[in-house]
């Protein structure tokens, strides 16, 4: 198989990578953290946008509306409900506890599971973006590549911070365990309710996992957001290289566009993916699309092309799987086949969609203490982990445009 070096100009992944951190660097120093649809994420994108204009042929800024509290609210009312229905299980009515162990858990499962937008109604929505740029074919359009990074970052996860991948684990696994307990107690209680020890069992089980339910309040500030360096600056700015890289060495593709795309409010459920994939739905079908979403360039070791993603409900396209895993091989890289079972990437909002999709990363999925938290800072970056990144993804599209997906 032809590498992209073979029918392309060499392209300096050094010189890309020491672009993407100096850009990824001036975004943090300058505007700082960028809250799902702030002011401070349009900002990065418009700066972002400003440099694409260099490379791309056509640059816009598309808004939509996001609701950003929503995805992680329903953390108090999920708590609430399962506190409550271990003494309302107890000392009031079985069946009503069962009812507010079901309503604890329907936010949980289809807003933070399934990041479907469950309870977005209820709270205040503001105005977010996505950043799209656009290099054309230089002849008749017949497929498309996207690259998609998305710009806000995460409010702090102060678990993480505090204790770590693992320590946040021992909190949060415990909590949404003790959910589960609640529901069989109360289901128990209701189908025998004369057996007062069974009861008083039960009683004592709800009791010893409220601690850790209390602390799943604690899991995330929902008024601190963090740097997002790399995280997902640097998802950005892989993607935006592979554009650079073509304009610079007078590189385009003959029958394939390369769509860059900046997304907004990723963080808050993967929202400017599917406003942009529900949006252009028509056009992303009406000729061949395929999208790789690049989600934290850093942990080499760990680097990996994703199988299944939106807490494993959702599986991506074997073609562009295989593709970027084929791109890598050629690189000297060999990348394994990953899932994203707690959480989701921009991927899966066009998996979703029927469009032909895969996430691609390099993060330590414990996950790592600099994950959502304050220490996700330019410090961090690592320059290899970035280009290696750069030099797959222009891999990648370069082998798209020349061979197409692979086939089974």
């Amino acid at each position: 198989m032809k590498t992209a070096l073979e029918y392309s100009k060499d392209f300096d992944i050094k010189k890309l990578s020491k672009f993407s951190v100096k850009g990824i660097t001036r975004i943090c120093n300058e505007i700082g953290p960028r809250q799902p649809g702030s002011p401070e994420e349009l900002k990065a994108q418009e700066l972002m946008a400003k440099e694409m204009k260099k490379y791309c042929d056509d640059v816009k800024i598309e808004e939509f509306k996001v609701h950003r509290q929503a995805f992680m609210g329903f953390i108090p009312f999920t708590v609430a409900c399962a506190v409550a229905s271990v003494f309302v299980n107890k000392f009031v009515n079985p069946v009503i506890a069962l009812i507010l162990v079901i309503l604890g858990f329907i936010p949980l499962l289809l807003e933070f599971l399934m990041y479907k937008q469950f309870i977005d109604p209820l709270f205040k929505g503001h105005p977010s973006h996505n950043m799209i740029a656009t290099r054309k074919a230089s002849g008749e359009t017949k497929k498309r590549i996207i690259i998609v990074g998305h710009a806000d970052s995460q409010y702090e996860w102060t678990l993480n911070y505090l204790l770590g991948g693992v320590g946040m684990k021992l909190v949060l696994i415990p909590a949404v365990v003790g959910l589960v307990a609640d529901l069989i107690v109360a289901i128990l209680a209701i189908a025998f309710p004369e057996a007062r020890t069974l009861n008083l069992i039960g009683f004592i089980v709800g009791c010893v996992f409220i601690p850790f339910q209390l602390g799943f309040l604690a899991f995330q500030n929902p008024f601190k957001s963090v740097p997002g360096a790399n995280d997902n600056l640097t998802g950005c700015y892989v993607a935006m290289s592979v554009a650079k890289a073509m304009a610079e060495t007078d590189t385009r593709f003959e029958n394939t566009d390369l769509v860059v795309i900046c997304s907004g409010s990723e963080e808050a459920g993967l929202r400017g993916a599917k406003a942009y994939a529900k949006a252009h739905e028509k056009e992303l079908k009406d000729i061949e699309t395929v999208v790789v979403a690049c989600d934290t360039f850093r942990d080499l070791e760990t680097m990996a092309v994703y199988d299944r993603d939106m807490s494993g409900t959702v599986k991506h396209d074997w073609g562009v799987k295989h593709l970027v895993q084929n791109a890598g091989k050629n690189c000297g890289f060999d990348l394994k086949f990953e899932s994203v079972y707690i959480g989701a990437s921009d991927a899966a909002a066009f998996t979703e969609r029927g469009i032909k999709s895969t996430g691609f990363a390099a993060m330590d999925p414990t996950p790592p203490r600099y994950y959502h938290t304050r220490l996700d800072d330019v410090d961090m970056l690592v320059e290899d982990a970035i280009g290696a990144g750069i030099e797959i993804m222009i891999e990648t599209a370069c082998i798209y445009d020349k061979e197409g997906l692979p086939t089974k």
